[in-house]
């Protein structure tokens, strides 16, 4: 469809970053306006030049994408929930003694390797700006992740506190509403 090769090679690097769809549509406007610089200048080169120019190079198009993909906009919500959910369950956890709660050790680091495996694949998601189906599926991942923390948390201090403390009152909402937060960015990284 590109009408000169700098406009295909452009499109060659932004069919291994971003969606089919998304390249379509880039390529569909790259070539309209290509034909509009090409009538304007008659010089082909001239006129790619100023099409990818008008567009934005592919570096540029890439970081705009992931800039405003729904699903780097729920790795910031997930990450920007971090502080408060740790201030509310370390007050849970502290206001019921969890120090005395029978869990072994080797089960407490593997929760707090994949806490922090999660923040750090978030934290990837955030920064991304080239491998979308890499990122995507960190996206994927570390959403999944919190769904099976928070559940594992939940189902934790459900058995486990027989006397409800009240940083409870925060903590067990805030779960809750993060599990749901997930399932979105899930879903917005699967469409």
């Amino acid at each position: 469809m590109a009408g000169h090769d700098l406009i295909a090679a452009q499109l060659d690097v932004l069919s291994a970053r971003l969606p089919a769809q998304a390249v379509q549509e880039l390529a569909d406007g790259l070539q309209e306006a290509y034909e509009i610089h090409l009538d304007a200048c008659g010089d082909p080169g001239q006129a790619a030049r100023a099409a990818i120019a008008e567009f934005g190079d592919a570096d540029t198009v890439t970081a705009a994408f992931f800039h405003h993909s729904p699903w780097r906009r729920a790795a910031v919500l997930l990450l920007a929930t971090g502080p408060f959910m740790a201030v509310a369950w370390g007050a849970t956890l502290l206001a019921s003694h969890a120090w005395t709660w029978a869990v072994p050790l080797p089960v407490k680091i593997l929760y707090g390797t994949a806490l922090v495996t999660i923040v750090f694949a978030l934290v990837m998601v955030v920064r991304a700006k080239r491998a979308y189906r890499r990122t995507r599926l960190a996206m994927v991942g570390s959403a999944l992740g919190l769904i099976v923390l928070d559940g594992l948390t939940l189902t934790a201090i459900a058995i486990t506190v027989s006397t409800p403390v009240w940083p409870m009152a925060l903590a067990v909402p805030a779960s809750l509403i993060r599990i749901l937060a997930s399932v979105r960015g899930t879903r917005a990284a699967l469409t």
